[in-house]
């Protein structure tokens, strides 16, 4: 009932609250990153939703479109700008995806949606975090963040899956507030985020 019904109420009043908390926040960031990424303030891709469907996320524009002498982007950790740095460490880039929320792309909590690259590579066991609507923090979030191996965070994206209720949830929003204070997990050693998921080691 709750994932049917419930997730959905909680996930409108809790977008909607966090918009209007938002304001303040974004009036001061959108015209720094107006300034310093000539122009450019949101960052949109495409990701996997429900059942890997694709969907549009929006995030606030931390990096840079450099790109090397053969015209492929830089790696992350050279393109995040002094200012994107700040906005990553306290969570602000994800803040237009509370408007993801409120759209019906996303939930509060879910599993995070990764790279439509990363569909063929997962084994079927792993492709069970589409299950569940992805969302802006989930259980591997409170877990370890980036900091951890793809291993763990898929192991805790599908605990989430079979154990979703209203309670989880509710613990899920309390630890990501004390996660996103502390600064924890914010990124694995030598990367701006985690290294790119190159498939498992085992297929099952």
């Amino acid at each position: 009932m709750y994932q049917q019904y419930g997730k959905r109420i909680m996930d409108l009043v809790g977008a909607s609250f966090g918009l209007l908390l938002s304001l303040p926040v974004l009036l001061v960031v959108v015209p720094v990153l107006y300034r310093v990424n000539n122009g450019r303030i949101l960052f949109r891709q495409r990701r996997p939703g429900l059942w890997g469907e694709p969907f549009t996320l929006y995030k606030l524009q931390t990096m840079t479109e450099e790109r090397c002498p053969a015209g492929h982007l830089l790696p992350d950790e050279q393109r995040l700008t002094p200012a994107g740095k700040l906005i990553r460490r306290l969570s602000l880039d994800e803040l237009p995806q509370l408007y993801n929320v409120l759209r019906g792309d996303l939930s509060l909590v879910g599993p995070r949606p990764l790279l439509m690259a990363y569909l063929p590579l997962y084994s079927r066991e792993q492709f069970r975090r589409h299950d569940v609507k992805p969302g802006m923090t989930g259980w591997a979030q409170v877990h370890g963040r980036n900091s951890t191996s793809w291993e763990h965070r898929f192991a805790c994206d599908l605990w989430y899956v079979r154990h979703i209720s209203f309670k989880t949830d509710l613990l899920v929003l309390f630890k990501t507030v004390t996660v996103v204070l502390s600064g924890s997990g914010l990124s694995k050693v030598g990367h701006a985020t985690m290294p790119r998921f190159e498939g498992s080691r085992v297929k099952a």
